[in-house]
């Protein structure tokens, strides 16, 4: 007995190491790693601590309003709001104030809740958590039944997206869930995000240009329907756009309208999925092959100028009877002239113009197109909703903004800037349980998010993360009006750019109003050279 407890130390502590460090040293012989070779035991610890980095300094090194995509202050404010419906905070902001910045410019006197026009006279079954202690290393909560008010606009107050089709969108809210594709994340995902959208009310859910899984119409929440380049979805067997199936689409009670994806802030070379990702339920709903990688093109390939574009916009109102839009992002303010010049002369205008900033995210893209193309989201929205007003069609569209917005005081930047309403992406997913582990693209995603695998989706339940979902919307919207009734005004569809000041390096403040004024509109559109070559096309 006693001989083989010795041997089985000697194998544990002797042997067994002594195997591990010949197998390194062989191993360190690869040429692809030098400092392995020159150092291989040194080395193969520097490659341990380079791989523990990003979570060593996400949980103990960044501060708490450093790193990104988000700080570790605006990752627990959304955390607190979707469990606690709450996102108090104690003794004061971690801001820094000396740095130039927006902000909010509150009235004198604000108004009481009573004199706000909001729709809380219903209320509805809602559940959050409760902390009943909060130790060391140990938080003992529980979940609880309440009731809540949904903060919704009154129907006079409602935002109507294409007020001409046959079926108009109306919205009671100003916050949805931003493009997410069936295949970037999973099944469970779209379950609790579009749930937790049709329990608040006044809010919705993008499909993302991976087309419509039956989770997206199971859910019961407002869908928005995106079409990008690939047209998956959207395609016949050649892979080619197919009316035929955008019809079918369009008899869905539950898709509202559709958004034509021309740019996204992280990626404007066209969308990518992971072979790893493509399953037979992602490649059925895609019409592509299983496990094979997917880049879709950086533009529609049948659409090569403004007039073209249009034309296929009114066909697709025509057919469907929906709202139809676009998506996309601003390299510079004097690029879009052609475009909004195209709608006047044709006097077709996209129902709404979804502007997504350069800082938008991705499961996956190339660092130097999610670092360095196309502009922020804030200038990018000054430069449409101005050029909506110099060429006199602000009337005949709605704006939506989506980059970063992830709390009501910078959701209420946006509307004040000219927005109608706000996408969120990553706010959901950090809703879901995201904890920024950035591993969208490896189809491993430790909270189940970003993931279709059904292991990995277990970790993340939608009966319990569709309340938290609920939770995030309300308090975002109760936030909107609180931060409006600060400013005097009884809804948030009142936000102006005389609400929204800027305070340089040097500590002068000034209204955005001022800073940047809404243009008067011009009287004439000169006739380019492209109306004069578009009239001999044949766009069918």
């Amino acid at each position: 007995m006693l001989l083989t407890v010795l041997l089985i130390l000697l194998a544990v502590f002797i042997v067994g190491p002594l195997c591990l460090f010949i197998w390194l040293h062989f191993v360190a012989k690869k040429p692809q790693h030098s400092i392995i070779r020159a150092h291989p035991y040194l080395g193969w610890m520097r490659y341990l601590l380079e791989k523990m980095g990003p979570e060593l300094r996400q949980y103990w090194f960044d501060s708490d309003n450093g790193s990104g995509p988000f700080s570790r202050a605006d990752f627990l404010g959304i955390v607190f709001s979707a469990k606690y419906r709450s996102d108090l905070l104690s003794f004061g902001s971690k801001r820094d104030f000396e740095k130039p910045g927006y902000y909010i410019a509150n009235g004198l006197f604000p108004l009481l809740n009573e004199e706000l026009r909001v729709d809380n006279q219903e209320k509805i079954h809602a559940m959050k958590y409760k902390i009943d202690h909060e130790g060391l290393f140990t938080r003992r909560e529980h979940i609880e039944k309440d009731e809540v008010t949904r903060w919704l606009f009154p129907e006079e107050d409602a935002i109507v997206v294409g007020p001409e089709r046959d079926f108009p969108w109306r919205l009671c809210g100003q916050f949805g869930a931003s493009a997410t594709s069936y295949g970037a994340v999973g099944e469970h995902y779209i379950l609790s995000t579009g749930r937790g959208s049709s329990m608040a009310g006044g809010s919705w859910i993008n499909t993302g240009e991976g087309g419509i899984a039956p989770e997206h119409l199971e859910s019961g929440a407002d869908v928005v329907a995106q079409i990008g380049p690939g047209l998956f979805g959207f395609r016949d067997l050649d892979g080619n756009f197919s009316l035929a199936e955008f019809k079918l689409k369009a008899l869905e009670p539950n898709v509202k309208a559709f958004e034509l994806k021309f740019g996204q802030g992280a990626k404007i070379r066209g969308g990518h999925l992971e072979g790893s990702k493509v399953t037979p339920k992602v490649a059925s709903i895609r019409k592509v092959p299983v496990g094979q990688t997917i880049n879709s093109p950086n533009r529609f390939p049948f659409l090569h100028n403004s007039y073209e574009t249009l034309q296929f916009i009114q066909t697709l109102q025509a057919e469907g009877g929906k709202p139809v839009g676009i998506k996309i992002v601003v390299g510079y303010h004097s690029n879009l002239d052609e475009f909004f010049e195209a709608m006047n002369q044709l006097q077709i205008y996209p129902d709404f113009i979804t502007v997504d900033g350069g800082e938008g995210g991705t499961g996956a893209t190339f660092k130097s197109m999610a670092d360095s193309m196309g502009l922020p989201l804030y200038p990018a929205l000054v430069a449409v909703v101005d050029k909506a007003w110099q060429f006199g069609v602000r009337d005949k569209l709605k704006i939506f903004a989506s980059g970063k917005l992830i709390s009501a005081d910078k959701i209420a930047i946006a509307l004040g800037i000219g927005a109608d309403a706000v996408n969120s992406a990553r706010g959901f997913m950090i809703a879901n349980g995201c904890i920024m582990a950035m591993q969208c693209h490896t189809g491993k995603c430790p909270a189940g998010v970003t993931t279709t695998d059904p292991k990995y989706q277990e970790a993340l339940v939608p009966e319990e993360k569709q309340w938290r979902v609920m939770n995030y919307i309300i308090n975002v919207r109760q936030g909107l009006y609180a931060l409006g009734a600060a400013c005097g005004i009884d809804t948030p569809r009142k936000f102006t750019r005389d609400h929204i000041v800027f305070k340089t390096e040097d500590g002068q403040v000034k209204r955005l109003s001022d800073l940047f004024p809404l243009p008067g509109t011009l009287e004439e559109f000169p006739k380019r050279q492209l109306f004069a070559e578009a009239e001999n096309l044949d766009v069918g």
